[in-house]
């Protein structure tokens, strides 16, 4: 399986794309390369000659379309996303950008690829959340698949709208 991974240089990220490498999927790394990503966390995997590196950001649909017509994935894991509550906080217009944006632009070019591919049910879009998006943890001190969104800052409200525009996608073109 070829695996599109975006935000591969992150914290979580590098980890999916080390995993993915080690069981035996080629992957294509699509990182912007911003303040969080660091390319020695995937030093290993780039070794390895079912990998590539892709320096673009995930709002710019040129070079998304470029990517997906080149390497033809079967899969994205969309992990991409302006991350950290006290950065949104300071500056909340990045997040909306690649959060939001970002995260539109991937499931258009991402549409866009599948409908070329002749809509393969085996192709999958996985979009990558956080918990934040459930507010503060309560009492209990964990969320359940019950537990309602509450998003409070500027991070989690980007996170939250990204995920409604995944499953809007998903109900709306399948």
């Amino acid at each position: 399986m070829k695996l599109l991974v975006t935000g591969g240089a992150g914290f979580i990220g590098s980890a999916v794309v080390r995993l993915a490498v080690a069981q035996g999927h080629a992957v294509v790394n699509l990182d912007a390369l911003t303040y969080a990503a660091c390319l020695e966390n995937v030093a290993d995997a780039a070794q390895h000659p079912d990998y590539v590196f892709e320096q673009a950001d995930i709002r710019d649909r040129a070079a998304l379309d470029r990517i997906f017509a080149t390497h033809k994935p079967d899969a994205v894991m969309h992990l991409a996303a302006e991350s950290h509550v006290d950065r949104s906080i300071d500056g909340p217009g990045d997040f909306i950008e690649t959060n939001i944006t970002g995260t539109y632009q991937m499931l258009e070019a991402a549409r866009s690829y599948w409908m070329a591919q002749g809509k393969p049910d085996e192709f999958r879009f996985h979009h990558i959340s956080t918990d934040e998006v459930f507010g503060s943890l309560g009492e209990t001190g964990q969320f359940t698949e019950t537990t309602p969104y509450d998003p409070r800052s500027p991070y989690s409200a980007s996170k939250a709208a990204s995920d409604h525009l995944v499953r809007a996608w998903a109900e709306t073109y399948g």
